[in-house]
């Protein structure tokens, strides 16, 4: 993942996988902007996700997040972006992650994911049931893989090592 010059970073994983905390740990190091993907949706849409949903339901937060993702490879790099989970299974969205400069999938197990998400406060109704989390992962597991310029399973990890080997895979 050799880089010249700064890159356009795309966090990519399951919800509670750590792209927010990461994507801030980045920023922190390199002062690189970072922006995530409820930041996006509300530069595009001029609304939060979580309204998006309860008024117009999820085709159209999806709709949101895909031209999200779309405005995010616009910025000028450096940039880091935290993606919405569902972009991968989005065929646009997919040659847009092909096309990125960097795409790193930050994978947990659902047991992870779960822990990690708590009570599940502005997340999907779904997002605390652990058989919801694994059917998730596994339906979109290699397909993150395949995205990825680089895999990084973040049960056993703090952001700041993630972060850390985010860095040294750009260095190389």
């Amino acid at each position: 993942m050799n880089r010249t010059s700064p890159p356009t970073i795309v966090l990519l994983g399951m919800m509670g996988s750590g792209k927010t905390t990461v994507g801030r740990a980045l920023a922190a190091r390199t002062g690189w902007r970072y922006m995530d993907n409820d930041e996006l949706v509300r530069a595009v849409s001029g609304r939060a996700p979580e309204e998006i949903d309860a008024a117009d339901g999820e085709d159209a937060l999806h709709a949101a997040e895909a031209d999200a993702l779309r405005h995010a490879l616009t910025v000028p790099p450096p940039l880091i972006a935290g993606a919405a989970a569902w972009v991968a299974t989005h065929p646009p969205s997919v040659e847009l992650l092909r096309a990125a400069p960097a795409v790193v999938y930050l994978r947990a197990r659902a047991e992870t994911l779960r822990a990690r998400i708590g009570a599940g406060a502005g997340r999907r109704e779904d997002a605390t049931d652990l058989a919801w989390l694994q059917r998730r992962q596994a339906e979109r597991d290699a397909t993150y893989q395949g995205l990825a310029s680089l895999t990084i399973d973040t049960d056993e990890l703090d952001a700041e090592a993630v972060a850390q080997r985010i860095l040294d895979a750009i260095a190389e």
